[in-house]
């Protein structure tokens, strides 16, 4: 019998993505692009996708994740985001915070598995990658520290949490509160085999005094010439101390931030965006245009939840001002696109257009410092009210993409040069069985197919790329489309995106 592991890789294989004919509308000599984030995130906070609802039993919570990975496959997605610390709380045992209670309904109750863990493993067998999403200081979606579990870090340590608009925060004015998220998140980053650590667009919830740090700001505050400066270096120094974290821990996984989508306004700062709306900088005390520039980021996805046209923040002068800040750095860009207003009735009659998030995604195209999308929520990015997603996928991602290699991993050391053992026709197409010669197991295999041997350059060509399968030892592949004489190749790919030089080529007979 096979294992459940083959079994799960053959549906990922089954699934995978092979050669169509680009859409008719394609700008002419357009190559689309070998690498490319395709990400859509799971949220977990008061059971937005993951868990539906709090109490599920443990199969029902694994059946339900399993679901989302296969709306991802089926959206020719390569990662997902998936919130994992919503609320000072964790999806993982954690010495630090307890169990969430969106998966339970009781927070700190044990759900009798280890969500974290089942999804790590059941995301990369499919071939995806799995972006631990945080949400850094906020405690709680009420107001009321006695309905924190009795064991929480603010029941035992009243003076780290404040009260505003209702909800709960750790003060990020308190370095020992610093240093504890860093501690509670950093250890899902050293007990899990993630691809990267997400925090999302939330700092400090307000710019005003009714958020009550008045004695951390006394007592730390000395040398800033206001609030908001001092409150702007503490969200400095988490993101920076962060970067330090993951580099020393975890080099090779992916340390990035989803802020809102305004850094300031042209009218506050001539650096800023030509928009007239909230301020990160101001309003959230985060200097998003900064953390790119000082290389604090390995990637940056501003939430650019706007039409083509919108006042007063319009899409299409937003994207050309964050390519500019991109530009120049290490700092990957991915723009976040708002799946969940496509064909919303409540939203302005440009998101009534099927081809709305097609067209933001052709006009990315023009600014090569962006290298992706992803997509907020899964839930809108499976029931694709209007054909929104349909329309961008049938559009943008007819060919499967790679996701892109940190800058700073792509000089390290490539994967080994797998090994095309076969390509015979069969009913069906043709099957290819790919073989990994070096001592490290594949993350994926990148499969190529051409007319006649492969010449020069043809590797970087994604219209050559027909499959990319999750990796194994050894895989057995079938292109539907292949017939014989079709050239095949495979590149092997490890957990950072590198790929290996191409295996021989094999002609299939």
């Amino acid at each position: 019998m096979p294992s459940r592991r083959t079994l799960l890789k053959g549906l990922a294989l089954a699934a995978a993505a092979s050669a169509v004919p680009l859409p008719a509308f394609a700008q002419p000599g357009y190559v689309p692009p070998l690498r490319q984030m395709r990400g859509m995130w799971i949220a977990s906070v008061v059971n937005i996708n993951w868990p539906s609802k709090p109490g599920l039993s443990a199969e029902q919570q694994k059946a339900e994740y399993l679901a989302w990975l296969d709306v991802a496959v089926q959206r020719k997605l390569n990662s997902v985001f998936v919130q994992i610390r919503p609320t000072a709380d964790a999806f993982w045992p954690s010495p630090y915070e307890p169990w969430s209670q969106y998966l339970t309904g009781e927070q700190g109750k044990d759900p009798g598995y280890d969500p974290l863990k089942f999804a790590v493993e059941e995301t990369h067998k499919r071939g995806l990658a799995f972006h631990a999403w945080f949400n850094p200081y906020r405690v709680s979606m009420q107001a009321d520290p006695a309905q924190l579990h009795p064991d929480h870090p603010g029941r035992k340590h009243p003076d780290w949490i404040v009260a505003y608009g209702g909800k709960l925060y750790y003060n990020p004015g308190m370095p020992e509160v610093r240093k504890f998220c860093q501690d509670a998140m950093m250890d899902a980053v050293l007990r899990y085999d993630i691809d990267g650590l997400h925090f999302d667009d939330y700092f400090y919830p307000t710019n005003t005094t009714d958020f009550d740090d008045a004695e951390e700001f006394a007592k730390y505050g000395a040398g800033f010439p206001d609030l908001a400066a001092w409150r702007r270096n503490n969200v400095d120094l988490m993101v920076q101390e962060m970067q330090q974290r993951v580099l020393e821990a975890k080099p090779e996984i992916a340390w990035g931030i989803s802020p809102s989508g305004i850094w300031r306004n042209k009218a506050s700062d001539p650096l800023g965006s030509d928009t007239n709306g909230g301020q990160s900088y101001d309003n959230l005390h985060a200097d998003t245009r900064g953390w790119v520039k000082k290389g604090w980021l390995d990637y940056i996805a501003p939430q650019l939840y706007w039409y083509i046209g919108q006042p007063p923040a319009d899409y299409s002068k937003l994207v050309p001002w964050w390519a500019d800040v991109a530009a120049g750095t290490e700092t990957l860009l991915w723009i976040g696109q708002a799946a969940y207003k496509a064909g919303d009735p409540a939203q302005a009659p440009e998101w009534q257009q099927p081809d709305e998030l097609s067209r933001h995604l052709t006009l990315n195209r023009d600014h090569p410092e962006i290298s992706g999308d992803i997509w907020y929520n899964a839930n809108d990015v499976k029931v694709d009210r209007i054909g929104s997603i349909s329309t961008a996928v049938a559009d943008h991602y007819q060919r499967p993409a790679l996701a892109p290699v940190l800058p700073r991993l792509a000089r390290g050391k490539a994967p080994s040069r797998p090994v095309v053992a076969y390509a015979l026709h069969r009913h069906g197409g043709v099957e290819v069985r790919m073989v990994a010669t070096g001592r490290e197991e594949p993350f994926l295999y990148a499969v190529f197919r051409f007319d006649r041997p492969a010449g020069p350059g043809a590797f970087d060509d994604a219209r050559n790329l027909v499959a990319i399968v999750p990796g194994d030892r050894q895989v057995r592949w079938v292109d539907p489309d292949g017939r014989r004489g079709h050239h095949y190749y495979a590149l092997a790919v490890d957990r950072a995106n590198r790929t290996s030089k191409p295996s021989n080529g094999f002609r299939a007979i």
